[in-house]
């Protein structure tokens, strides 16, 4: 069974990898770590390093229970959302996990939601971590 957990660093993300943890060695799972940057020049040196530390962190969480466990930052152009389901697709994933954050009605409609399109999209069952 292969798990991806979307992670951006946030407290809702931590909740995430804590679930994701519970299922891997519920299922005896692996379990992939996924941040999306937009890429392009939108994307920032700065950025890209505080991802990859944020990454490195939830790895460390996982190795150091024993789980089996990938780290990626994708850079592919496409936003969060768009990017977590196609990745899913490609590594045949089982569940994703993915946190929600709170925001107004009207939030969701001017700036859309990662998580919305992720539910709606996936290839698999998705669980949300309020």
């Amino acid at each position: 069974m292969k798990i991806l957990v979307g992670y951006d660093g946030s407290s809702s993300a931590k909740d995430a990898l804590a679930l994701a943890k519970k299922h891997a060695a519920a299922f005896d799972a692996q379990v992939i770590i996924v941040s999306s940057l937009t890429g392009g020049t939108a994307t920032h040196a700065v950025e890209v390093e505080h991802a990859t530390e944020n990454l490195e962190f939830a790895r460390k969480m996982f190795a150091d229970d024993g789980i089996s466990c990938d780290a990626k930052l994708l850079v592919r152009g496409m936003t969060p959302g768009e990017d977590i389901v196609e990745y899913a697709k490609e590594k045949a994933t089982d569940e994703i996990i993915v946190g929600v954050k709170r925001r107004s009605k009207v939030g969701k409609l001017l700036f859309g939601s990662n998580a919305q399109y992720i539910i709606l999209e996936a290839p698999c069952p998705v669980v949300t971590v309020k």
